[in-house]
């Protein structure tokens, strides 16, 4: 009988889903201690294991790594011919097996503890060496694997692996980590230049920028938008900014059609406008403009109270939209 390769596929994901399934609705108190001795310690996490658990352990420490949270990864047999000098202390050891009796990992046990590391085991027997021997036991266990044969490490790995990235997520929002923290651990791509832009580097500034006096009519007003072409102008009293004029502001002002070209820029302006400065994150102004009761398409950017820039949500969102998707 011929596979039907498609639905055979499918069936692996909807195994795999169930098994995630059922670990999540395992997560008790001990996540919680767990997630407390990782963000108490003084020192680093030192993420263990062998095999294929410890690949998801080598992934669970670089996810650690780049969200803020110090962590290094040491492979368990070479743990016990000389690298387990890398445990101090004030170390938190996560320890990744399946079965929790895998003898590389059950060896280590007698020094860390002797070295005074706490252990959370991550482990899919709570009853196994590793689990009895661990401060606390984070339950990745899985009833059956997603291969034919139930025997190769797929749900399992999976779970684990879903296990350390709820981990990593919990520490970021525990320590505030944001955008511009992952940027700063991530400088050489894509994302962390996106991230680590500021208002200055997209801002129109100098001779792009719209002004208008309070006392200008509406000819002027219109002439500087269509101009300047930002959808918005800087409304000035002197040298400090009175306002802004935004295409909104000019639609709803046209709403009097019979009054409309005897307003003066001061008549129509926002006089309380949201602003930003040239210093501010990128990612940080494209939040002030989209979170909010009604969205703006446009900032003035003031520093020292002298406006010297103006900046477009599209400018935004080139630079940083990307980073939400």
């Amino acid at each position: 009988m011929e596979l039907d390769i498609i639905k055979f596929a499918r069936d692996i994901f909807s195994s795999e889903i169930a098994e995630l399934l059922s670990v999540r609705d395992k997560i008790s108190e001990e996540f919680e201690r767990a997630i407390r001795m990782i963000l108490e310690t003084k020192g680093k996490v030192v993420v263990t294991g062998i095999g294929k658990s410890g690949l998801i352990g080598k992934k669970i420490a670089a996810t650690l790594v780049s969200t803020g949270t110090l962590a290094v990864f040491m492979n368990s047999a070479e743990g016990v011919h000389g690298d387990l000098g890398m445990i101090a202390g004030e170390d938190v050891v996560l320890a990744v097996s399946n079965s929790g009796n895998t003898d590389e990992i059950v060896s280590l046990l007698p020094s860390i503890k002797k070295i005074g590391a706490r252990i959370i085991a991550m482990t899919g027997n709570a009853n196994s060496s590793l689990g009895k021997g661990a401060d606390c036991v984070l339950n990745t266990g899985v009833r059956k694997e997603g291969d034919p044969l139930n025997l190769a490490p797929m749900s399992s790995t999976t779970t684990a692996l879903v296990m350390g990235d709820a981990i990593a997520a919990i520490l970021m929002k525990l320590k505030g980590f944001r955008p511009d923290n992952f940027a700063l651990y991530h400088p050489g791509g894509s994302l962390g230049k996106r991230l680590l832009m500021k208002v200055k580097d997209v801002m129109h500034s100098g001779s792009a920028i719209p002004f208008c006096d309070v006392g200008s009519n509406m000819e002027r007003v219109l002439l500087t938008m269509t101009e300047k072409r930002l959808g918005a102008v800087c409304v000035m009293d002197g040298e400090t900014m009175a306002g802004i004029i935004t295409e909104g502001d000019v639609r709803r002002a046209l709403k009097q059609k019979e009054k409309f070209f005897s307003f003066a820029a001061g008549d129509i302006m926002t006089a309380d406008f949201t602003r930003t400065g040239s210093d501010s994150m990128a990612i940080d102004a494209l939040d002030l403009m989209e979170n909010r009761e009604n969205q703006i398409s446009v900032l003035p950017v003031i520093d020292d109270g002298k406006v010297v820039g103006m900046v477009r949500v599209h400018d935004l969102v080139r630079v940083v939209g990307e980073t939400r998707k």
